[in-house]
This record gives structure tokens, sequence and C-alpha cells, in this order.
């Protein structure tokens, strides 16, 4: 089961505030140092317990730090909004400045508007898209690969399913031979197999396996001068 939500409120006990502080304090730290190392950041940060403790972590100096923090709150609350305007508009420049280089970028790697780059411009720009391209190869190679191993997979689960119910059938045809030699005796299904290798229309003077319906077919008409009335035997 899931831990349940804990309340954020003052704890009330002073050992479980104790130990909660302690494990806290750790984890905050940890995640500060990490911070700094995986983002390039200068982090500080300054605790103190209930008792008046400090605990400290600083990924450069923690003076210089606070010397940093001091003089940045210093110039924002210096800053007019004439001033704060002007900051903004430069901030809004820079980005349109920036959007414009990745526009004029993209076109030149479609191969547009080349006629103002140098020989090394048009080469470091051959090299990009062949990075590019064989970047796109390679993703394509793994997508078909991935593919063909999928398809490969799915055949060897037919094949399985295949060969489960070829055997099945194979069952059920011995099944249906035992239930027919329980129905219609051995000597009756070997007849009816002798029976079944005779040439057509030869009669061996057994039995036949099961009852057949006579019929009565209409009279033919012959060359002779006389119809003949003609009684033909029809199996089904």
């Amino acid at each position: 089961m899931g831990r349940g939500k804990i309340v954020i409120k003052r704890i009330d006990d002073t050992t479980s505030r104790q130990v909660t502080f302690s494990k806290r304090r750790n984890g905050l730290l940890k995640k500060a140092k990490e911070l700094s190392i995986l983002c390039d950041a200068e982090v500080g940060v300054i605790v103190f317990s209930s008792t008046g403790r400090l605990y400290e972590f600083a990924s450069t100096s923690m003076r210089s730090i606070v010397e940093r923090y001091d003089k940045e709150q210093e110039d924002y609350q210096l800053m007019s909004p004439t001033s704060e305007a002007k900051f903004w508009q430069r901030e809004a420049e820079t980005l349109r400045q920036e959007l414009k280089y990745l526009e004029e970028s993209q076109r030149q790697l479609k191969g547009e508007e080349l006629n103002g780059l140098s020989v090394k411009d048009l080469e470091n720009l051959e090299s990009q898209l062949e990075t590019s391209l064989k970047g796109i190869r390679t993703k394509k190679d793994q997508l078909l690969t991935d593919e063909i191993q999928e398809l490969n997979r799915q055949g060897v689960i037919i094949h399985q399913e295949s060969t489960k119910l070829y055997k099945e059938v194979n069952v059920l045809q011995k099944e249906n031979a035992e239930l027919q030699k329980k129905v219609y005796g051995e000597n009756d299904i070997n007849s009816h197999k002798r029976s079944s290798m005779q040439p057509h229309g030869f009669s061996t003077g057994y039995e036949l396996d099961g009852p057949r319906d006579l019929q009565l077919c209409q009279p033919q008409n012959y060359e002779t001068p006389e119809n003949a009335t003609n009684l033909r035997l029809q199996l089904p």
C-alpha cells in the first residue's frame, strides 16, 4: 500500500519533529548539491534548526553567493519603471535577433539564400547536413530493424499456433476413427475400405456400411423401335 498523504503542519511531538527535520534537511542539501552539479548553477542553502543550529551548503563560497544576492536585490530595488521597461525591451530585441538567426539557418539548410556565404561557410553547412543525414539514416535503419524483428516474432508465434492446430486436428482424426470403430465395427469399416477401392460399378457382394436409397428413373429413349424401361439403382 502507498504512503498516506502527510498534512503540512507543525509537528507537536518533539522527537518526531527532530527526526523529520533531520531527514528532510539531508534531502534538501542533497538536492541542492545535485542541482549545482547537473545544471552548473551557483546554489547556496542556509538552514537554522529550531534550536538555533546552522546548516548550510554552497556550491562555491557562501560569502560570494550572499554578496551576489545582495547586489542583485539592490539593482532590482533601484530599477525605476522606465529602466525596467528598457530592460524588457532589450530582452525582446535579443529574442528577435535569435529568432531571425534561427530562421536564416533553417532556410540555408533547405538550400536557400546561399549567395552571401563563403566557401568555409558552405563547407560548415555541408558538414551539418551530412551529420543530420547520418542521424536520420541511423534512425531509419533502427526502425526498419525493429519492424523486421517484430515481424519475425509474429511469424514464430503464427508457426507455433499452426503446429498446435495441426496436432489438434490429428487428435480429432484419431478420435473420429476410434468412434467409427465403435459405431460400425472393425469388419464393416474394413469392408467399406475394400469396396471403395473396387472399380466403379463393381459390386463385391457385401453389404454397404449404411442404408442406401433406391430411386426409379424415367424411361430413356433408345434407337430401337421400342422404348425400354430402365431401372437404375442410384446411390447417393
